[in-house]
């Protein structure tokens, strides 16, 4: 049975402040992968930074228009298939308003030397503000600290409540994987 389309979480079209903030630390003209890119905003962002682009949803419909200019792969990463990017690295991987915990280790494995993982999504507390309310969708106190604990350096982490694009409770991220030592 085909599942309904959820609505986007996002309630603009503008690229988040926090991928904003992070993304020119993303090296090079290195490959970012924008994991439940839902309508494209930080595809749209990241290309216009010359980026190049693989975008991941399970419902593609929304950078269908953005075919020629980035790698697009459909995929339900809760469907109990195997991660469908397990073995790649991304200079870059942007996670937004999107949460599903038996991939974090593969989103996190997938930063590869000297990449950046920018990641935010709604916080336990977001209940009072309305959707996502369901605690499976919702990341506990420190967790995104605790997922890239021993793995990727912190160089921001936040949780907090925002008033925009709508008041919610999120987590954020910013956690660089570091190059290997030269000896």
């Amino acid at each position: 049975m085909a599942r309904k389309s959820r609505k986007p979480h996002s309630v603009t079209n503008e690229p988040s402040p926090w991928v904003v903030r992070f993304s020119p630390m993303i090296p090079g003209l290195g490959r970012v992968l924008d994991l439940a890119c839902g309508s494209g905003r930080h595809c749209r962002f990241l290309l216009e930074k010359k980026l190049a682009v693989t975008a991941l949803d399970r419902d593609v419909s929304g950078v269908a228009d953005l075919r020629d200019r980035l790698e697009i792969i459909e995929a339900d990463l809760e469907d109990g298939k195997p991660y469908p990017l397990k073995g790649r690295v991304f200079e870059g991987i942007v996670v937004t308003n999107y949460l599903h915990r038996p991939i974090l280790p593969e989103i996190v494995a997938g930063v590869g030397p000297g990449g950046l993982l920018i990641y935010e999504t709604f916080t336990i507390g977001n209940e009072r503000f309305g959707k996502p309310s369901n605690p499976n969708f919702l990341l506990r106190p420190g967790e995104l600290l605790d997922v890239v604990r021993g793995q990727l350096s912190v160089l921001a982490y936040e949780d907090l409540i925002v008033d925009w694009p709508r008041p919610a409770a999120i987590q954020r991220i910013a956690a660089l994987r570091p190059q290997p030592s030269a000896d």
